[in-house]
């Protein structure tokens, strides 16, 4: 499992230099972006929620959108306080609180027949070495993943597809795009199953050839 997580960061950097060449006219992926919450703003997470394990008193995001690239990526809209959201859980030591904002997104984002749930927060109260997709799941089930783990449905929304590319006419309107300050990479951008699951494979047998030298 250690050589394994050791191998997540050369494909987190291969992903993220797929990304930037992607094609000039490359339309839309719809998906759940991940988002933390830093010095009052959005940042677009630089590793999975499954990598990331946050603080008592972090605030952490997701987002439900149609985007081009990180760069064109929806933040959650409205406020994010984490004095707000975790105001009725008190805490518990051995456990650490995140509060966390779920942003099902708009009409235009929906996949065709969905209506999007309205937008929610909850205070998730989770074990001291809890990651952040630990904490989702203890106040948004049922999570859908896929077999590469890229996290597909909150809440069991929507309850079909998975990072699929979306063509020019069903781009989305409103809401904060992200991008400036605020901007970054993430794991969560979807670039396209077949080479998520090649690089996925590349970094599982680097793993397992450092595990097999070792013993």
């Amino acid at each position: 499992m250690t050589a394994v997580r050791r191998a997540v960061p050369v494909l987190v950097a291969a992903l993220l230099l797929l990304a930037s060449a992607g094609p000039a006219g490359a339309t839309g992926y719809r998906y759940w972006s991940f988002w933390e919450r830093t010095g009052g703003h959005w940042t677009y997470a630089t590793q999975g929620p499954a990598f990331v394990r946050p603080d008592d008193g972090a605030v952490q995001g997701f987002r439900f959108a149609v985007s081009a690239d990180s760069a064109d990526a929806s933040r959650p809209r409205g406020t994010a306080d984490f004095g707000a959201v975790c105001a009725g859980t008190p805490a518990k030591p051995g456990a650490k609180r995140v509060a966390l904002v779920i942003d099902f997104g708009t009409r235009a984002d929906a996949p065709s027949g969905a209506r999007p749930p309205a937008r929610r927060t909850a205070c998730a109260r989770v074990p001291s070495d809890a990651t952040t997709a630990d904490a989702l799941a203890a106040v948004a089930k049922p999570l859908r993943y896929d077999t590469n783990a890229l996290l597909c449905a909150i809440a069991g929304y929507p309850r079909e597809g998975c990072g699929e590319q979306v063509a020019a006419g069903g781009k989305r309107s409103g809401g904060e795009a992200g991008g400036g300050s605020d901007g970054g990479p993430s794991l969560g951008l979807p670039i396209g199953a077949g080479v998520v699951a090649v690089l996925a494979g590349a970094a599982v047998w680097q793993a397992r050839r450092r595990r097999d030298a070792s013993g």
